[in-house]
């Protein structure tokens, strides 16, 4: 017997025996395998599809769910002037917040986000860091180095949150217009509060918010007025120039003022705007209501005139001229020379409640129906007595604000329709009020604001070639229950062009000191109306109102009436 070829044999049957179960066995777990993969498969399905029809998880939710996430800023509209300059925009910005449980060295992290971030405190930082919050703010708006710098740190608690930031291209110029918004957003003063709901994202229609304010004018207005500050040492300053015909405002400035983009220090003295919401006796300004409600009552007329040989006395007070005449005037040198003594007879003529419902229907008994959250209220007597009446009559005794003044001017010059002042751009001349003065009593007013520049104190306002009128105002300011000789409010009012009213331009001066070109004067003809003047100057080319000789024949007879000694 071969005990080899046996040996083979036997192997060769062993091996028979063994394979056929062995595949058996791998098949079987082969079929486990598929079957378990198709299982999850179909689990994994099932949960995908349920998952896209459930709703989506809110950050509400997600709060609920202790996983804290930062609330997104929402987009703001822009702010835009009349010819579409932008005024305010959004720019993105990030904004560091920490989820302090990633964190394990805090000490650290607190130390190196100081060293990038120094105006947050570094205690502040660390008890932040250790509050075992999942959620902390760390800096709202940082610039593109600290986020740079932020997230080369690698530490991975710390997270950007991507915002809006409001963004006022021009600085400080529109301030007391525009305002400003909180970190969140939030309008705070100027229109930015005022228009809140209709800029915010959730009220806008995607069109941005288009004011009246031309920024050509704003910039002259202005830095005319930061010069006559500088040059006459005053510790504030307002003005505005004026549509006469629409009471859109083109420009509105207030100083001292500030930079929107950066509130931080800033002073309430800079925050408060002089020329909505301050409010001061204007002085002479206001005898040209004085004389418009006598031509328009028939109680004077131009040919009339009062006797201003000696000081007025009324009750225990003494009217008296800042330049006396010393005899006999005219209505139009009455104007022409701000006589007091002359504007007070003509007041008592006219009489207390007469005069108090004509300066109702100018709007100076109201604060003015302006888009802004800045308006003051004006003042005045509770009683209105006799004496009350002569020292409204030339600007004293009552206290408007310039926007107000403003108003009450252009209704004057306008053929007597008393528009409401407005900052939004207007696409039409809008419908007035009501009419104030009759369309002779305003030609007549005309005059006589024309003649005040050409031959009486508002000289120095004189744009040649715009036919310029206007009105100095100057008063002392209240103190201890009298009045401050060395503190006045110097104003003057202007209008342009007079044969065809179309702008009103206002300054006021807070405090002025008077200078050696001034020979030492500080009232509104030597400190104001140079300004008025120089506005118009640099202002009338871009408005496209064109210089031209002078119609003398408009006021010829009525300059004929003054005789300038």
């Amino acid at each position: 017997m071969n005990y080899l070829s046996a040996s083979k044999s036997q192997s060769n049957m062993f091996a028979g025996d063994l394979k056929a179960p062995t595949i058996a066995v791998a098949r079987t777990r082969l079929m486990f395998g598929v079957f378990f993969f198709l299982v999850a498969f179909v689990v994994m399905g099932a949960r995908t599809v349920e998952l896209g029809m459930s709703t989506p998880i809110t950050a509400k939710q997600t709060i609920a769910r202790h996983i804290e996430v930062p609330a997104t800023t929402v987009a703001r509209a822009d702010i835009v002037d009349r010819n579409g300059e932008a005024l305010a925009i959004n720019l993105k910005s990030s904004s560091l917040y920490a989820n302090p449980k990633m964190i394990s060295n805090p000490e650290a992290v607190a130390q190196k986000l100081n060293e990038i971030l120094p105006s947050v405190p570094r205690a502040g930082l660390l008890q932040k860091l250790k509050s075992g919050r999942s959620f902390v703010w760390i800096k709202r708006k940082l610039t593109p180095k600290q986020k740079w710098d932020v997230n080369a740190l690698g530490v991975p608690g710390l997270k950007f949150q991507e915002e809006e930031d409001r963004l006022y291209p021009h600085g400080r110029l529109a301030s007391h217009v525009l305002g400003y918004v909180d970190v969140d957003g939030n309008g705070i003063a100027g229109v930015e509060h005022y228009f809140d709901d209709q800029l915010s994202n959730s009220n806008r229609s995607g069109e941005a918010l288009q004011l009246s304010l031309d920024i050509r004018v704003q910039y002259a207005l202005a830095d005319e007025l930061e010069a006559a500050m500088r040059a006459h040492r005053a510790k504030g300053a307002a003005g505005l120039v004026m549509d006469v015909n629409t009471g859109e405002l083109l420009a509105l400035v207030s100083m001292p003022d500030y930079d929107p983009n950066n509130i931080s220090g800033v002073s309430d003295d800079e925050l408060f705007n002089r020329a909505s919401k301050g409010v001061y006796e204007l002085g002479s300004t206001f005898k040209t209501f004085t004389f418009a409600n006598a031509l328009d009552d028939g109680v004077a007329t131009l040919e009339d005139g009062y006797d201003a040989t000696k000081p007025l006395k009324v009750a225990r007070f003494l009217i008296r001229d800042d330049h006396p005449k010393k005899r006999y005037l005219t209505l139009p040198e009455i104007f022409a020379f701000s006589s007091n003594i002359g504007t007070a007879q003509m007041a008592l003529d006219i009489g207390s409640d007469r005069q108090r419902e004509f300066m109702g229907d100018l709007g100076l008994l109201n604060p003015a129906a302006l888009e802004l959250p800045e308006v003051g209220a004006p003042m005045y007597p509770a009683s209105w007595r006799k004496v009350s009446t002569v020292t409204i009559s030339y600007g004293h005794g009552i206290a408007v604000s310039p926007v107000q003044l403003a108003t009450s001017i252009a209704s004057v010059v306008n053929g007597g329709s008393l528009n409401a002042p407005t900052l939004v751009r207007t696409s039409a001349a809008v419908q007035s009020q009501r009419q104030v003065i009759s369309q002779s009593t305003s030609r007549q007013m005309r005059q006589l604001l024309r003649l005040a520049v050409t031959k009486g104190t508002g000289g120095r306002a004189d744009a040649r070639g715009y036919r310029v009128g206007g009105k100095t105002g100057t008063a002392e300011k209240a103190s201890g229950g009298g009045y401050d000789r060395k503190s006045l409010i110097s104003s003057f009012v202007g209008v342009y062009p007079m044969d065809d009213p179309q702008y009103v331009v206002f300054a006021l001066l807070d405090e002025p000191q008077g200078t050696k070109e001034t020979f030492g004067f500080a009232s509104g003809g030597w400190v104001a109306a140079p300004v008025v003047k120089n506005v118009i100057m640099r202002t009338a080319p871009l408005l496209g109102v064109l210089p031209k000789w002078e119609d003398e024949g408009l006021y010829q007879k009525v300059a004929l009436m003054i005789d300038e000694d």
